[in-house]
């Protein structure tokens, strides 16, 4: 058989990962260009949790009390996602752009926050010729803030515009698709950045986060070009009355099954997130692994993740329930987590890595399959906002799991080292323990409140097989 051109080009597509994901609505090419909006998130989401974090703590010395706060305030900007993305459902213009605007401004208040940022961190530091009492901490605070409201802003928006050019069978891989490109984001952010920074200095602080907050508006706008039809509005159009939030809201919470997804997904972000500063110190710590034995783990984490996606695209395109596919994710954790506790008595590093790769791959299945149905909960004129309170409890249950873990860990290992809980507990396993036991049981009060969305889904879907519908809740 002779292979022409077209075979090749067509041959070369299907070869593409995620190249399945594409529809006529929304073409390969244009979902490839949209999904940038994911990686400029990505590289923000570095800046602020990972890199700024060690600038600010290492080589500025700010207090980590400070650090903490500074790296919180952008979490407190979360819930507001829901409003967010209910003003781009609802946005008028001449032009009948809705989401556009948003992933504009959002970008210009990501790029405003990095591009202001090294210079508050500098101030914050001391580094000033004429000391203003709490500048640093007032022109930090307002950078972070700049930053999440912009990623916060652009991400809703981002999500709600790739919700709208899916078609129903796509949907599923392209939530998929985006995940990875936020992944790739970060990691490939993370890389260059610390590379850049290794030789550190204010004046290569302040030309990399610059660079960075140039970078990121670039790549959205690259992401929102003609990537929304112009649908002119007439002026009465216009001129007529917005729905209200509170309406709205009521609306999408009135058949209870979007209150009961918001609480599965914040409870088991929290679940799956509670460990996210402790994995490592736990393999350094516990089972005496090297730093760069530790530093695998975020390689194993990461693997497990894109596999999870990668399954929960299959499965979801098989018409899989995705509140069946997000259970499938949560009990994959409960493994991962007894994995992981029971690393630390039977000194297994092997153990461990496999709960580091699990713990990826079950929070993976999770996030798709949740955020899969909350793309799917309302009509498309509620969509923004469907998708804004999905990621407002996402990111906040992230955001304050990782505070709790943190704490929870310090304050038993306090305790257990001084002796109040016996001898049998005086070991700095003790504090790490309590909190992967903490997020088994937050696996199973997710579960049980799963269990109803499941029956549903499961009645839509009979089968003969007994699964997690049929057990009581």
């Amino acid at each position: 058989m002779i292979l022409t051109k077209g075979m090749f080009k067509t041959l070369g597509l299907r070869a593409l990962p995620f190249a399945d994901a594409a529809s006529d609505q929304l073409p390969l090419g244009q979902l490839l260009r949209l999904s940038l909006f994911q990686v400029s998130v990505g590289m923000a989401t570095v800046m602020l949790l990972g890199t700024l974090n060690r600038v600010m703590i290492v080589e500025l010395s700010v207090p980590a009390m400070i650090v903490a706060v500074m790296i919180a305030l952008p979490v407190l900007i979360a819930p507001f996602r829901a409003l967010l993305g209910f003003r781009s459902d609802t946005y008028r213009s001449a032009i009948g752009w809705k989401r556009i605007p948003y992933l504009w401004f959002g970008s210009l208040w990501q790029m405003g926050g990095l591009a202001v940022m090294p210079f508050a961190l500098l101030v914050l530091g001391g580094d000033t010729v004429l000391h203003v009492p709490f500048a640093g901490e007032v022109l930090a605070a307002i950078a972070f803030l700049m930053t999440g409201l912009g990623l916060h802003m652009t991400q809703t928006a981002g999500l709600a515009l790739a919700a709208d050019r899916a078609s129903d069978e796509t949907r599923p891989r392209v939530v998929a698709l985006l995940y990875v490109m936020f992944l790739a984001g970060m990691g490939v952010s993370a890389l260059l950045i610390g590379w850049l920074l290794r030789d550190f200095d204010p004046i290569r602080l302040i030309r990399v986060v610059q660079g960075a907050a140039l970078v990121g508006l670039a790549l959205n706008l690259v992401a929102l070009w003609k990537q929304e039809h112009i649908r002119p509005m007439t002026k009465a159009e216009r001129a007529e009355p917005r729905p209200s939030f509170r309406d709205a809201w009521t609306t999408l919470m009135s058949n209870g099954k979007a209150g009961r997804l918001l609480f599965v997904v914040f409870f088991g972000t929290m679940a799956f997130n509670m460990q996210d500063v402790l994995l490592e110190p736990y393999g350094g710590e516990i089972l005496g692994l090297s730093v760069a034995s530790t530093t695998l783990l975020t390689a194993m984490w990461a693997a497990g993740a894109l596999g999870g996606f990668a399954l929960a695209a299959k499965r979801l395109s098989a018409d899989v329930s995705p509140y069946r596919l997000a259970a499938t994710g949560l009990i994959i954790g409960l493994i991962a987590f007894s994995a992981v506790i029971f690393s630390a008595p039977m000194q297994s590093p092997t153990l461990f890595y496999i709960g580091a790769g699990l713990i990826g791959l079950g929070g993976g299945l999770f996030a798709v399959a949740t955020l899969t149905a909350a793309m799917t909960l309302p009509a498309g004129e509620m969509r923004g906002l469907a998708l804004g309170a999905w990621g407002a409890a996402q990111a906040t249950a992230a955001g304050l799991s990782i505070a709790i873990g943190g704490t929870v860990r310090d304050v038993v290992n306090a305790q257990a080292m001084a002796g109040d809980w016996g001898e049998a507990l005086m070991s700095p396993a003790t504090g790490y323990s309590v909190v992967y036991h903490a997020e088994i049981a937050l696996i199973f009060l997710t579960l049980i409140a799963l269990g109803p969305l499941v029956a549903r889904s499961h009645a839509s879907h009979p089968s003969d097989r007994i699964g997690l519908a049929d057990f009581p809740t």
